[in-house]
């Protein structure tokens, strides 16, 4: 069962909070501050962190800093009343993957963590192979025939999302919510700049075709299906 650590001082929220998660299926850990979460994740595995950001002891930015500092990619979402694109910021630098404003609305809550347990499932299968072509996602890298490309972070979560799942259509839309977050500042087109660029950088390949559905997104296909 994926395990979420739900880090709020305020105890009816954090409540609400582990309420949903533990309908949708989590399995749910309570704490009150940050000192208080560091203690939680170094004694037990949890795999996507919500926090608050004002909180005693240690506030969510600290937490998200000391965790990127210790090395820690386990998907953080901040949930909190700090609504400035300077605190959005600060948090996205500190390390969050993304980020909402209270009052939140629960389903929305429960779409963000799906999407960054998703996004952080990409990064932890590792390897994907299609064809002789092989996707590392411990070097974000592409090789084909023996000659290895190391993509951009967003590139590389780009290609791995649309060959992990042949034939399927993404929107822009989908991309964008789950490569780049909910809230990110980037328009759709940047999808587009970040596909041409994937083109010209492994295409033409004769292991699989990145192919533009007009009016819809994208999708893959593997010349083996």
């Amino acid at each position: 069962m994926i395990q979420i650590l739900v880090c709020e001082d305020d105890r009816n929220i954090r409540r609400l909070i582990s309420e949903y998660l533990l309908r949708a299926g989590y399995g749910v850990t309570e704490c009150a501050d940050g000192e208080e979460a560091l203690k939680i994740i170094r004694s037990q595995p949890m795999d996507l962190l919500v926090t608050d950001i004002m909180m005693p002891r240690m506030d969510g930015f600290d937490l998200a800093g000391y965790l990127r500092s210790s090395g820690s990619e386990m998907p953080i979402l901040m949930i909190t009343a700090k609504d400035t694109i300077q605190d959005k910021r600060t948090g996205f630098s500190q390390g969050a993957d993304d980020y909402m404003v209270k009052p939140i609305d629960m389903d929305e809550m429960l779409i963000r963590v799906g999407a960054l347990l998703r996004r952080a499932r990409l990064i932890h299968d590792q390897k994907l192979m299609v064809g002789s072509t092989v996707l590392d996602a411990r070097d974000l890298s592409v090789s084909v025939a023996g000659e290895t490309t190391f993509l951009p972070r967003k590139e590389f979560l780009l290609i791995y999302k649309l060959l992990s799942q042949p034939n399927q259509i993404f929107t822009r839309r989908q991309l964008m919510d789950e490569i780049w977050g909910f809230d990110a500042e980037s328009d759709e087109r940047t999808v587009d700049v970040h596909m041409r660029r994937l083109r010209e950088k492994l295409e033409p390949s004769a292991d699989f075709e990145l192919i533009t559905v007009r009016g819809l997104g994208y999708k893959a296909v593997h010349s083996s299906c």
